[in-house]
């Protein structure tokens, strides 16, 4: 799928490729291996979209508009919810007896998410803010994505600075991870 593109269109295509990975992994017998590995595909594309969106969208949001605090915190709260589900199921095997539930709930939440994000926030956003500064915000959350971390830390920080100055060195240390593991590549 095509990325570029405004904040609003970049991160619309990354929900777009989620539900691709949701839906692939819904096609697969419970028990499958290869359910494990799209678990962990959608995790690493959900944590690198959250954190730029921690980063970049939500502080524009609650800049530019009316009520933005209380959608920003509503999303943040739904980021939480979603990432220890993901820490959840870090730890489990596609034959793990919790491991269907919890992707169930991962799907579930981050459908609703999307819904709210595209349906609300997103057409609030377009509206308040300047073409020319969704363009930028599309530039920095393709940056930022690049170095995002690529596995859940529920503990880390995530509202700026903090987020923006601890995030790099998670994702590094994460991709070295999962380039030793293999985790996330297809099979």
């Amino acid at each position: 799928m095509g990325h570029g593109g405004n904040v609003i269109q970049e991160l619309t295509t990354d929900h777009r490729e989620v539900e691709e990975i949701f839906g692939r992994f819904e096609a697969l017998p419970p028990g499958s291996p290869d359910r494990k590995n799209l678990c962990d595909q959608a995790t690493i594309e959900l944590v690198r979209h959250s954190v730029a969106e921690e980063a970049y969208l939500y502080p524009a949001v609650r800049e530019h508009v009316a009520g933005g605090d209380a959608l920003a915190d509503k999303e943040l709260e739904d980021h939480a919810k979603a990432e220890q589900i993901m820490k959840d199921l870090e730890g489990c095997q596609a034959d793990d007896p919790r491991f269907d539930t919890l992707m169930t709930q991962l799907m579930s939440e981050i459908r609703s998410h999307v819904t709210d994000e595209e349906q609300n926030l997103f057409p609030r956003l377009e509206a308040a803010c300047p073409p020319d500064a969704l363009m930028e915000l599309g530039d920095k959350v393709r940056r930022a994505k690049q170095t995002a971390p690529t596995r859940p830390h529920p503990s880390a920080p995530d509202t700026p600075p903090a987020n923006k100055l601890l995030a790099p060195g998670a994702g590094l240390v994460d991709r070295l991870r999962d380039a030793l593991s293999g985790r996330g590549k297809e099979s």
